[in-house]
């Protein structure tokens, strides 16, 4: 059974793994619990069995040989190697709800965590990577799981279970079982966390190249009209050949560690053999003690070897958490405050005061910004590249914060609020519209859940898009492929409309929102974009100097200050930047 939807999670993600898998011990404890208890109850069978059948030889070994003596102990063999079997199967049945609810929850708990990150984060590493990330962290944590219960738990309870028949037999043979695995046991575990760095490096090369194999298959189509496939190839050969040296390395690694337990297994399964045969030819102890020491003694140095291969395995799989752990776990740089309410945004009034904002690599963008945009206003940004339009949107939906001063929408300060609250009163149409790999349906109605049919395929008309969707093979039910591949750019450009006009947000952010259509769909879209942008405050970014030429307010944006600001037609009359502008891209040349 998975956590609830919606009922959250026990606090922040740790950064180190050892927290990280204790996390989700406690949020199933009675489940876990159990299954460590009957795995237990199965190992300690298994050591009883292997004492049922000295009583057993025993019996059979006395003069008398009388029949009484020997149902009883073979009564308990058979009962033992039952209840064994029973508890072994139990085991099976709950360990595999706890690990598989276990990687459910976690997988989940890693994407809200992943997805809490500002952009700029997705920005610097492979989207396809930090998705093997989460699935490899998963798959890491069940194996983890998985050999604790049944590869380390087993043997540690044999151990036990023996030192104790030994101890009855020849306490002297009992601490020298404990010595030798004690001994061996160090010698791994010393081993093993000398290699730790080892299998890490492979996990970080693993990651690397997994990302740079979906990065190629991403941009297949450069790769193609570039003829690029064979050196690609042998780019990627780059890559797999470093991932491989690592990968070889930490598995010769693990050899050796092998090669130390079959040592010891040789030298101190035959010295244990030795010293039994020799109190039993003396006298000391019986048949029965002989074949118990010997079956224990392979049994335990057998199991320390599956423990110590466990425990290198486990060195591995921490690896592979923790690296998943440093790149996702990251504290989250946008963070809501304990105290956040949701925006109550109904006008749409948006306001900066002494905005200062540097980007990560110390370029400013800007210091002292200050800016008022009521209620209802289109406002049109205009610039060079890097004059900071596209990072003016981004602070308004909070996909990064600022750092000097404050952002206020209708006089709530936007990092008082929850983030969620912040963006559903804000419709955005970026300039690349980004579609599921769903229905047109789905894919349009992600404005807004709650909304009918109906209501999509108002969105959609009002967007001039109906008539195209139910000319596609399956209308509304067609799969729009990955990012909507099989559609048109201006077809994905309307339905990024349609999904604005479906969530009906106090506030419109265009990003160059007509840039994908030619010139017949564009005049198509402006007339549903007018009918949009009534009574909503708008902010575009305008690279077609006409997408803005109705609009109330016009931004002249150059190195993160306001270089003009009035109405268009205003501003082409003053003589300005975007007079130029306008005379460049509008009237030619001439």
């Amino acid at each position: 059974m998975t956590r609830p939807a919606g009922s959250g999670t026990p606090g922040p993600i740790p950064e180190r793994a050892l927290p990280f898998l204790l996390r989700y011990v406690r949020m199933r404890p009675w489940l876990f619990g159990t299954v460590f208890t009957v795995i237990v109850g199965a190992a300690a069978c298994a050591v009883g069995v292997q004492y049922a059948m000295k009583l057993l030889i025993d019996a059979m070994d006395a003069e008398n040989r009388q029949a009484a003596l020997v149902w009883a102990p073979l009564a308990l063999f058979i009962g033992l190697i039952a209840m064994e079997n029973v508890l072994w199967r139990l085991g099976g049945v709950i360990g595999s709800k706890a690990v598989i609810a276990t990687g459910v929850d976690l997988r989940l708990d890693l994407f809200e965590h992943l997805t809490g990150h500002p952009m700029r984060y997705f920005n610097q590493h492979f989207s396809g990577a930090l998705g093997n990330r989460v699935t490899t962290a998963a798959a890491a944590t069940g194996g983890l799981f998985s050999t604790l219960i049944w590869n380390i738990v087993p043997p540690i309870t044999d151990f036990l279970g023996a030192v104790i028949v030994l101890s009855t037999i020849r306490w002297p043979m009992a601490l020298a079982l404990i010595a030798s695995v004690l001994l061996v046991g160090w010698l791994l575990i010393v081993f093993g966390i000398r290699g730790r760095q080892v299998h890490r490096t492979y996990a970080e090369l693993a990651s690397k190249a997994s990302g740079e194999l979906v990065d190629v298959v991403s941009n297949v189509w450069t790769v193609k009209a570039f003829s690029a496939r064979a050196r690609e190839r042998q780019r990627l050969s780059g890559e797999l050949g470093v991932e491989a040296r690592a990968q070889r390395k930490s598995w010769m690694y693990i050899e050796k560690a092998r090669l130390i337990h079959d040592v010891c297994l040789v030298l101190m399964a035959g010295g244990m053999l030795a010293w039994a045969i020799t109190l039993w030819r003396g006298g000391s102890i019986t048949t029965g003690d002989v074949v118990i020491v010997s079956a224990l003694t392979f049994r335990i140095l057998h199991g320390s070897r599956d423990l110590a291969l466990a425990l290198v395995g486990t060195a591995q799989q921490f690896g592979v958490i923790n690296e998943t752990l440093q790149v996702i776990a990251q504290p989250h740089e946008v963070r809501d405050p304990g105290h956040a309410a949701k925006l109550r945004a109904v006008l749409g009034a948006i306001r900066f005061e002494n905005v200062s904002y540097t980007y990560p690599d110390g370029r400013e963008v800007f210091e002292g910004f200050d800016l008022d945009i009521p209620a209802g206003q289109r406002v049109g940004l205009v610039g060079p590249s890097g004059a900071g339009k596209s990072t003016l949107i981004s602070l308004i939906q909070r996909l990064d914060d600022v750092q000097g001063g404050r952002i206020l929408i209708d006089g709530q300060p936007i990092t008082e609020v929850t983030q969620d609250s912040l963006r559903a009163r804000i419709a955005v149409v970026p300039q690349d519209i980004a579609l599921f790999h769903r229905s047109v349906l789905e894919n349009i109605r992600y404005g807004r859940p709650d909304a009918t049919d109906e209501e999509v395929y108002g969105a959609a008309r009002n967007a001039y898009c109906d008539e195209f969707i139910r000319e596609l093979p399956q209308g509304y039910d067609t799969i729009v492929g990955e990012r909507g591949v099989r559609l048109s750019g201006g077809q994905r450009q309307r339905l990024g409309i349609a999904r604005a006009f479906l969530k009906d947000a106090p506030i419109l952010i265009l990003d160059e929102a007509t840039s994908a259509l030619d010139m017949q769909s564009e005049r198509d879209i402006q007339m549903a974009l007018a009918d949009l942008m009534r009574g909503r405050t708008v902010v575009a970014i305008a690279h077609r100097l006409s997408t803005v030429a109705s609009f109330d307010r016009v931004l002249v944006l150059v190195d993160g200050r306001v270089y003009e600001d009035g109405p268009p037609a205003l501003l082409r009359k003053e003589g300005g930047l975007f007079k130029d502008l306008w005379r460049l891209q509008v009237e030619g040349f001439d």
